[in-house]
């Protein structure tokens, strides 16, 4: 799809048509990166960034227990009368 630079106050821009912008997904914030002679635009929010990290941090200080109070890797034990 073609479209044209155009100017934006001091700077200069591009409309991204609706139906680009419904297929990405891109809403808010993004973030515009060089790569070669191409612009890239993505979304600037990235979905658990720094889950990873989190989790360890946890498992490091033994609070990786389930809501419950279960550790994930108990086995339910069934009680008999």
């Amino acid at each position: 799809m073609k479209t044209r630079i155009v100017r934006i106050g001091n700077s200069q821009g591009i409309h991204i048509p609706k139906s680009l912008i419904e297929q990405t997904g891109l809403d808010g914030d993004v973030e515009v990166a060089v790569r070669g002679n191409t612009l890239v635009i993505s979304s600037a929010r990235q979905p658990r960034a720094g889950w990873a990290e989190a989790f360890r941090a946890m498992a490091q200080h033994g609070d990786d227990r389930a809501p419950s109070g279960h550790s994930p890797h108990q086995r339910s034990r069934s009680i008999k009368s």
